[in-house]
């Protein structure tokens, strides 16, 4: 699946324009919602919707296409790159095993944020960024360890943060409700959506054993 450009104008008008421009990799609406939010008060926002590990493909569409109406909603711009669920499988290959927040994990985090990295530079922001962190199961060191050593590898400065601190994982809690957004119960990949169900089916389990 080819990716476009679907920009909107910068909000806040020309004090906006004034703000340093910032890619802002997202992978759904609901972990960016209070990302957006909070950077917004310092920063001119662009979305950058580059995923190809989520799995399956309807899933990939469904967390897209919200993202694009809820931009829309908020005049915010965003840029959605091309879906190749083959190059995410052929850079995790051998790590299939790997429990989730493990080396498969950290391939796939730097993968994207690569990605973002290299899109901020070439069209000029003044620095990147990523949602990833907003989720309690994501380890904020190491996307930020990955993101200074890509902002060091292509110059481009990175956003360090841990955006689930400050009460940014439950405001994005909130914000999920007002908007309706869909929540998934699983990272994205097609590993994470298998032990998902594992976890699932055991809970089933022992609930109707007790």
């Amino acid at each position: 699946m080819q990716g476009s450009d679907r920009v909107g104008q910068t909000p806040g008008g020309q004090d906006a324009v004034l703000r340093p421009r910032l890619l802002l990799h997202a992978c759904c609406a609901p972990c960016s919602s209070a990302v957006v939010e909070r950077l917004q008060q310092s920063y001119a926002v662009t979305i950058f919707f580059y995923n190809p590990n989520i799995h399956p493909q309807p899933e990939y569409q469904l967390r897209c296409s919200e993202l694009e109406q809820w931009c829309q909603h908020l005049n915010l711009p965003l840029i959605v790159d091309e879906y190749i669920p083959e190059h995410w499988h052929q850079l995790v290959a051998g790590y299939e095993q790997e429990a989730e927040r493990g080396e498969r994990c950290t391939l796939c985090y730097r993968m994207r944020m690569q990605r973002t990295a290299q899109r901020a530079k070439d069209d000029g922001f003044a620095l990147f960024t990523t949602v990833l962190s907003i989720s309690p199961h994501k380890d904020a060191e190491r996307i930020n360890r990955i993101g200074a050593q890509l902002s060091s590898e292509l110059e481009v400065d990175f956003y360090t943060a841990n955006f689930k601190k400050q009460g940014g994982f439950q405001r994005s809690l909130e914000l999920s409700k007002l908007y309706g957004f869909y929540r998934q119960n699983y990272c994205g990949c097609c590993y994470s959506l298998a032990q998902s169900e594992q976890r699932r089916s055991a809970s089933r389990t022992l609930d109707s054993s007790s």
